[in-house]
């Protein structure tokens, strides 16, 4: 694999999301797509009322094409691209549905965490099987160590685990302008470089097809935002990036390049068990780009101090890959 085809993916992922928005946008907008805002959130969010969301469908398509396109052009569309492209849609449908009846309801609950978690576990014992029918070793590495574990079938319960896990780790995240579009870009970039290194060009094709998706989009949904990407968008992310780390099996080093998505989620667990078992909070808001908000931070320093210990991280992670 050249370098050359993961700047072509990147940029034909941004290229699709430029044209789609402008189309989709619009079509939202008339569809009264428009998101509903927690009462009990930041007050300075409540002029976000109405904007549209389920955005994420414009770079699921743009994905979708590019990862296709590119895949069938080189010729290396392989089972691996099948079960990436399943997880990332069927995450993405069940997003769809719940903004959907968000939508349909006027409120801020869609489908209830039964109902997401059942058909995420499916989602994720489907892409399981399919590859284990490839060989796909039941394996989990430690990061720059010679150490495997190996978990024989049990790896269905971490892989079940990890995609639930990291998919709503980054609905979770989904808060703030641009948050998860710039982290997630640079997530996925991470990942792309790491595939490109092992030379499993299929992943790296789908990994820079994200990252470049997520930069077009984000044309529209930096601060402010004229479309939110929704649970459409968050849950379809959240569960590409699990599935892509096993892949590469460099499922722990998700643990870091992922950090942002980590401490969210992480900010979230605590605040309720503090408040359940000390009748106490430990953060003004969770989750904590909230509590930054909430302390005279503005949504634009909060989102740029995020994307920027993305990009540390990332780098931290994949320069003993690299060299």
């Amino acid at each position: 694999m050249t370098i050359s085809i993961m700047l072509i993916t990147l940029f034909a992922g941004f290229l699709f999301s430029a044209i789609i928005g402008p189309l989709a946008i619009p079509f939202l907008r008339r569809m009264k797509f428009g998101q509903s805002i927690r009462e009990e959130g930041p007050q300075s969010h409540m002029k976000k009322q109405g904007t549209p969301t389920m955005g994420g469908v414009i770079f699921l398509f743009s994905i979708v094409i590019s990862t296709f396109g590119v895949s069938i052009y080189y010729g290396e569309f392989t089972v691996q691209s099948v079960v990436l492209l399943i997880v990332l849609l069927g995450f993405g449908i069940v997003g769809f549905l719940d903004d959907g009846l968000k939508i349909i309801f006027k409120r801020n609950l869609g489908l209830t965490s039964l109902q997401k978690l059942i058909a995420q576990i499916v989602i994720s014992v489907l892409a399981y099987f399919l590859l284990k029918g490839t060989g796909f070793a039941n394996e989990l590495s430690v990061p720059y160590t010679e150490i495997v574990l190996n978990f024989g079938t049990f790896y269905i319960l971490f892989m079940v685990f990890w995609l639930v896990g990291f998919s709503n780790a980054v609905n979770l995240t989904d808060g703030l302008d641009g948050l998860v579009a710039g982290t997630g870009a640079i997530a996925f970039a991470a990942f792309g470089v790491i595939a490109y290194v092992q030379d499993q060009t299929d992943l790296s094709i789908f990994s820079f097809a994200v990252a470049g998706a997520l930069l077009g989009f984000l044309i529209f949904n930096k601060n402010p935002a004229k479309v939110f990407m929704g649970d459409t968008g968050s849950l379809a992310l959240g569960g590409a990036l699990g599935i892509v780390s096993i892949l590469t099996h460099q499922e722990l080093l998700l643990l870091l390049i992922g950090l942002v998505f980590v401490v969210e989620t992480a900010s979230v667990m605590l605040q309720v068990g503090s408040f359940k078992i000390r009748k106490k909070r430990i953060f003004k808001m969770a989750p904590i780009h909230h509590h930054f908000e909430l302390s005279g931070w503005s949504e634009q320093r909060v989102v740029v101090t995020f994307w920027i210990v993305g990009i540390i991280c990332a780098l931290i992670a994949v320069l003993p890959e690299v060299l």
